[in-house]
Formats: structure tokens, C-alpha cells, sequence
């Protein structure tokens, strides 16, 4: 889940770098812990991007279930190849959908 909210995050291209921690506690379903660091170069401060994580990413098991479709029977074809950075299987973790919900952020 973490790779599919910095690719999206990334996608926007206002940071060079960034660093994002997340923490799970067993038995809890949102993260204990959301630790940001943009060190001091990005356009929005460390905790309006921390805030901007917990509204826009369902992050609860449930949550990355249903954003990433699980569910769905689509793993037989990523067996092989790998399945990052394939553009060929249009797969839920490879798509930019949130890039215009994230950028109202950026006002």
C-alpha cells in the first residue's frame, strides 16, 4: 500500500524527495503512525501532508482490500513477469487516480 500512495504522491512532482513511515499495531485497523518527513523543501508542510494521507488513502485492511481489488481473481497473470511496472495488465497499484484528488491540496 505504501508503494501505490508514493506513487501518487509522486506523481504530482513537488517533492524531490520525501520520506513516509507507517505504523500497524496488531489487532487495530488504522495505522498507529503516520510519520512524514519532506525536509523542509516541499510546497506543504510535513503535517498537512500527513493530513492529506489519512483523508485521501483508505488505510485500513479493509480499505486497501477494496482500493487495490484483492478480491478480484487478477494474480495468475502476474505470476510470471512480476507485477510492478507493468503497464500491459492494467492492474489497480499501477494507476495515477487520486493525482487530481491530491492536488487540491496543493491551494
Amino acid at each position: 500500500m505504501l508503494l501505490v500512495m508514493l506513487r501518487r504522491i509522486l506523481w504530482l512532482r513537488i517533492w524531490k524527495k520525501f520520506e513516509i513511515q507507517l505504523s500497524y499495531a496488531i489487532g487495530v485497523a488504522h495505522p498507529f503512525s503516520i510519520l512524514v518527513d519532506i525536509f523542509g523543501i516541499g510546497k506543504i508542510s510535513d503535517e498537512s501532508l500527513v493530513d492529506m494521507i489519512r483523508k485521501e488513502f483508505a488505510l485500513r485492511p479493509a480499505g486497501i482490500i477494496k482500493m487495490l481489488a484483492l478480491r478480484r481473481p487478477i494474480y495468475k497473470q502476474t505470476a510470471t513477469y512480476g507485477h510492478f511496472g507493468r503497464n500491459d495488465l492494467n492492474l489497480p497499484w499501477e494507476r495515477f487516480d487520486k493525482v487530481e484528488e491530491l492536488k487540491k491540496y496543493l491551494k
